[in-house]
């Protein structure tokens, strides 16, 4: 089935309740998307953006569950093409970061970057591609990290290298169902996950790295994914979008 003039795009956004997601959530429903607000662990977060999107005209649903476990995964999906009537949009922006040396880092932390952000990529890509409409648009994460090796980066980078070989090969797999497969790397960008356990030295000196001087803000990236999501986007397919203000 595709989408008509008269049908909104419907999107799930998984991570919706952290900071990157929750403003790919407030773009999307800003530009009339019906949009269902992943989360696992912060339930009152997700509900909260839910009732801000409903309260703003917006529709909105919350859906919970852990996206490395098919099931969990299965059962989000469900819900949201059971509220909405289908699914147009998959931003997937729910992953895990544990830094360390490599040769400090725990192994169950290891395991942990692994399962979510590579497990959980595969299923969440698993389920998009055999339920996507067409005219459809799946969105990975990864990170610049991959093309800069920051030291301490060493998991994280490895699971996100994985998510980016993991877009590139379902963008071909893909082929005659009229949906796009890109993923998005950012740079660094001042959401929780990126300032926690870093003091302001450190912070001066990341953003310093890039031309522009700053750092990325969670709205930079939400309006990446959003013109990928939408018609202006449709010809861009199988890429790595480092976004990143110019770091090299």
């Amino acid at each position: 089935m595709s989408v008509t003039d008269a049908q909104p795009r419907v999107a799930l956004v998984t991570g919706g309740s952290g900071g990157i997601g929750r403003a790919v959530v407030r773009q999307l429903a800003a530009a009339g998307y019906p949009v269902a607000v992943h989360y696992s662990g912060h339930r009152d977060r997700a509900e909260a953006l839910v009732a801000e999107v409903v309260g703003n005209g917006g529709r909105a649903l919350a859906v919970g569950g852990d996206v490395a476990d098919e099931r969990e995964a299965a059962a989000a999906f469900d819900r949201v093409e059971a509220e909405f009537g289908g699914l147009d949009v998959v931003v997937h922006t729910a992953g895990v970061m544990r830094l360390a040396p490599v040769a400090e880092l725990d192994l169950a932390d290891f395991d942990e970057v692994q399962r979510v952000n590579v497990r959980g990529t595969f299923v969440v890509a698993q389920q998009a591609a055999r339920r996507l409409r067409r005219g459809g648009a799946l969105i990975n994460f990864s990170t610049s990290v991959v093309g800069l090796q920051f030291p301490t980066y060493g998991a994280y980078a490895a699971s996100k290298g994985a998510v980016e070989a993991l877009t590139l090969v379902l963008a071909r797999e893909l082929r005659g169902r009229d949906v796009t497969v890109n993923t998005i790397a950012p740079g660094p960008t001042a959401t929780p996950l990126f300032l926690e356990g870093k003091d302001q030295d450190a912070v001066d000196r990341l953003a310093a790295q890039s031309p522009l001087e700053r750092l990325g803000t969670p709205e930079d990236i939400a309006e990446l994914a959003a013109f990928l999501a939408g018609p202006a986007g449709r010809w861009i397919n199988g890429q790595n979008i480092r976004s990143n203000g110019g770091i090299v």
